[in-house]
Parts: C-alpha cells; structure tokens; sequence
C-alpha cells in the first residue's frame, strides 16, 4: 500500500469527522432556535432578544442560550 493511499484515507476520514461535527452543530442550532421561539417561560422582548442572539452569534449564541436561557422563568 503506497503512501499516497493512506494519506487520502486519513483526509476522507478527518473530512468525515468535520462534516458530522458541522451536522451536530447545525442541528443543536436550529434545535435552540426552536427552543427559544416555543419556550413559554420566556416573556416577548426577551423571546426577540434571545433569537436575535442564536441567528448573529450561531453556535455561540446557541451555547449561550443553552446554558444561560433554557431555564429562564418569566
């Protein structure tokens, strides 16, 4: 096996790896959107405030309203 061979499996592997780090992270985005569109412990200008955080940080906004956010009462 030549060592091209083995060099292209491990990039489709990492590649691999990536895409379904970027799926998981995409899906937990749209499931924390979702959560704080739905969430009724959430009153409305925090409802906005909350979305608006999830689309301009993304990820980040989405870990931010998982840990802080989710469990918010009104």
């Amino acid at each position: 096996m030549s060592a091209s061979i083995v060099v292209a499996g491990i990039g489709l592997i990492l590649w691999l790896v990536i895409a379904l780090v970027g799926l998981v992270a995409f899906i937990f985005w749209i499931a924390m959107l979702i959560n704080a569109i739905q969430n009724p412990r959430i009153s409305g200008t925090q409802k906005i405030v909350w979305v608006l955080v999830i689309l301009f940080l993304h990820f980040l906004g989405a870990l931010i309203y998982y840990f802080v956010g989710r469990d918010q009462s009104a």
